[in-house]
């Protein structure tokens, strides 16, 4: 799109230069979101929940006990101290960041992150999934997580010590 109006050299640069600064709204969602996965392959509580808001919500998929709806910040620092505790060595390689929005300079938007994940549980037993986040941001701060996991079959309850 930017190329047919881009008839000069000066006119390509401040076409470009425009680009760049309508998508600072999706490159700090991107990186906030790069950011919030690697705290979690970290096993970094702190830093991965410092991104939510107070009241923000974690629903993860499922019918094990770490599945459901998880509402305020205190329920999901739980989830996630479960999640670190039942997995001792985890690693996000994240895929994919889309953000619906590249305009948005307020922090509102929906940010869809789709991952891979190798982990290893309390138990020993090695796993790998592949998933999609979607993540939901007021202001800057997450509002709402829903995951989407490509396998709850039985790799994913053995996983999670469900027999």
């Amino acid at each position: 799109m930017q190329r047919h109006f881009c008839y000069t050299r000066s006119a390509a640069i401040r076409s470009r230069v425009y680009y760049e600064v309508i998508m600072i709204g999706a490159i700090i969602a991107r990186k906030a979101a790069e950011n919030a996965f690697r705290a979690l392959s970290n096993h970094d509580l702190t830093g991965f929940m410092s991104a939510w808001r107070d009241d923000g919500v974690l629903i993860y998929p499922g019918d094990i006990w770490a599945s459901g709806t998880f509402i305020g910040k205190p329920a999901v620092e739980e989830w996630c101290r479960k999640f670190f505790d039942q997995y001792p060595k985890i690693h996000f390689d994240v895929q994919q960041i889309c953000a619906e929005n590249i305009f948005a300079m307020s922090g509102t938007n929906v940010i869809t992150v789709h991952w891979n994940i190798y982990l290893t549980n309390r138990t020993g037993r090695v796993g790998e999934n592949s998933g999609v986040s979607v993540i939901s941001l007021k202001a800057g701060k997450v509002i709402q997580v829903k995951d989407f996991v490509f396998d709850l079959g039985e790799n994913f309850r053995l996983n999670w010590g469900v027999a």
